[in-house]
């Protein structure tokens, strides 16, 4: 479904909400996934100063986490134009975007959506290259590094300092020295936003500790994931989406599921479907309003099948393998 059939669906939520609606959507399409990340930012400021004057803002967010410091300035962005800001999670706001949902004065969950622990998880150009695909960064999580530094430490009961420098290098050649100093860096930072970012709910002082020690670390992984209901126990504000809200919300992440392909994974061999050459173009981040229309980071290229002869053994003849060739052409925005 194209922008233009779903600016009917943000027409109908702002009427609902009396509010203005944008949606923000980075792709978890397996080997397509995108981030919470700066690049975004200016994109923001287009569709806001569309949107401009609202005292009340919507943000629909879809997103499995990215840069904590990208979640902090559009917090900040998104509440510099508003004075009441929501946000509803259709199916997931995970890590960075846990930590926007904490920036707004309530969340709206779907009985499927699910917020996660905060701990930042880290990606650029120093992050460690995806194995076969160098376009493709890891995201180091902040909690990991720090997981495996106690398991050398406590579990395995390493103290002397020589032994304990080793595990540091071999760490440093798997993750480069400058991402690992950002990422003890990183740790105090995510509290102290947390902890500022939770006024928004009104969270006692005394409570902000407890709230923010469960989704820094306390919840025992990157991958834990909190409903409406344990998100509402924590203390945080939730409300639940009334049943006509919840189809329209509903509607949204089907559609932009769709368009971007995140319940299909990007898998070259089977995108050449017999072809010895295909091309291939990606959604990967949606930030969408009724007047700003649709802007769009796409990967376009073009996929090729490759054959290369190779020996099963000393004696037997050549074998044919078949693999594939993925070349990047574009990777940028588009309005749309």
């Amino acid at each position: 479904m194209a922008i233009e059939d779903r600016k009917g669906l943000y027409s109908q939520i702002e009427a609902s909400r009396g509010s203005k609606v944008i949606l923000y959507a980075t792709s978890d399409r397996p080997n397509m996934e995108a981030q919470i990340a700066n690049d975004a930012f200016d994109y923001f400021v287009h569709h806001l100063d569309k949107i401009w004057p609202s005292t009340k803002l919507t943000l629909i967010l879809h997103t499995a986490g990215g840069d904590s410091a990208a979640a902090w300035r559009l917090i900040n962005l998104l509440r510099i134009f508003c004075d009441d800001l929501e946000v509803i999670v259709p199916n997931r706001a995970h890590s960075a975007g846990t930590l926007i949902s904490l920036g707004a004065n309530r969340v709206l969950m779907t009985k499927q959506a699910t917020l996660g622990p905060i701990d930042p998880s880290l990606s650029g150009p120093l992050a460690p290259a995806v194995p076969n695909n160098p376009h493709q960064r890891v995201p180091v999580s902040v909690e990991a590094v720090q997981g495996f530094i106690d398991l050398a430490r406590n579990e395995m009961g390493i103290r002397d300092d020589l032994a304990l420098a080793n595990v540091l290098i071999n760490l440093s050649q798997q993750v480069h020295p400058l991402v690992l100093g950002q990422i003890f860096r990183s740790r105090n930072q995510i509290r102290s936003l947390a902890e500022g970012l939770l006024d928004n709910h009104g969270i006692k002082p005394e409570d902000k500790s407890k709230i923010v020690d469960f989704l820094c670390s306390e919840s025992g992984s990157h991958d834990r994931t909190i409903n409406r209901r344990e998100a509402r126990e924590l203390g945080l504000v939730i409300e639940n989406p009334s049943q006509e809200l919840y189809e329209l919300v509903n509607k949204v992440y089907e559609n932009i599921a769709e368009d971007m392909q995140l319940r299909s994974k990007f898998d070259p061999m089977s995108l050449l479907k017999g072809a010895n050459q295909v091309n291939f173009s990606c959604q990967r981040v949606l930030i969408e309003s009724v007047t700003g229309g649709s802007t769009q980071r796409v990967t376009n290229g073009e996929i090729r099948l490759v054959t290369a002869q190779q020996s099963p053994g000393p004696g037997l003849p050549p074998i044919s393998v078949s693999g594939t060739e993925v070349r990047v052409t574009y990777e940028g925005w588009e309005q749309k």
